[in-house]
């Protein structure tokens, strides 16, 4: 089996919007970025979405304001945004096709562990983002743990990430991810998240409709990252 297959998502389309499918946990990590976007301060706010998929941030994105732009190389994900509101751009992550600090917050949401160059994706989200504005990421650390939980273990448990999605070879090493971030003119600091494990139990009986993130002292498996870019530009 090829890991990290690109094409993957694309058979999975349908399963986008399926909270409890496949991409369960997307839906879960979704309603916790946007617990750290501000709301909008003016009607032509953007947001940019990166590796958006199939746009599960579309509901979050319109409560908070914003023109939500996403960004993917998969046509099948952003036909599936495109219902559900969004903007869609085809493109790179490591490219961008949008101007120049055209964004007030910019999203790179369960990407970075995607793509052969993770630096090269934290310098385009600091190039999109205006000074002062907003970046939320969250990413698979680089540790052996992450390995075992993420993928020998979470690959077989039901709301876990379908078999093959992941490659433990691009797993961000959140160093020298910090240390790109600065260069780059980024003030962002990383947390340790992790579903709730009350949350997870009663969405498995189908008591609840999703699963809340919780915030933990290390971030040596799922971690996310919250910034701003600033106005010097580094």
């Amino acid at each position: 089996m090829q890991r990290n297959d690109p094409a993957q998502y694309d058979g999975l389309a349908d399963m986008w919007w399926k909270p409890a499918g496949g991409f369960a946990m997307l839906h879960w990590l979704a309603a916790s970025r946007a617990e750290h976007v501000p709301p909008a301060t003016r009607p032509d706010a953007v947001l940019v979405d990166l590796a958006c998929g199939g746009g599960l941030m579309a509901p979050h994105v319109a409560r908070l304001g914003y023109r939500h732009v996403g960004v993917d190389l998969g046509l099948a994900g952003l036909r599936v945004a495109r219902e559900h509101g969004v903007a869609p751009v085809r493109g790179s992550v490591l490219a961008v096709p949008l101007a120049d600090r055209c964004a007030d917050v910019v999203l790179a949401g369960e990407v970075l562990e995607h793509v052969e160059d993770d630096v090269r994706v934290i310098t385009e989200c600091a190039r999109l983002l205006k000074p002062g504005g907003t970046l939320v990421i969250d990413a698979i650390a680089r540790t052996r743990l992450a390995d075992l939980l993420a993928v020998r273990i979470g690959e077989r448990v039901p709301g876990g990430p379908p078999p093959g999605i992941h490659d433990p070879a691009l797993f961000v090493d959140r160093a020298r991810l910090l240390a790109a971030a600065d260069r780059a003119g980024l003030d962002l600091r990383l947390v340790g998240i992790r579903p709730s494990v009350r949350d997870v139990i009663a969405w498995r009986r189908g008591r609840r409709p999703g699963v809340r993130m919780r915030t933990i002292p290390f971030s040596s498996v799922l971690f996310a990252g919250y910034g701003t870019r600033r106005d010097d530009g580094g």
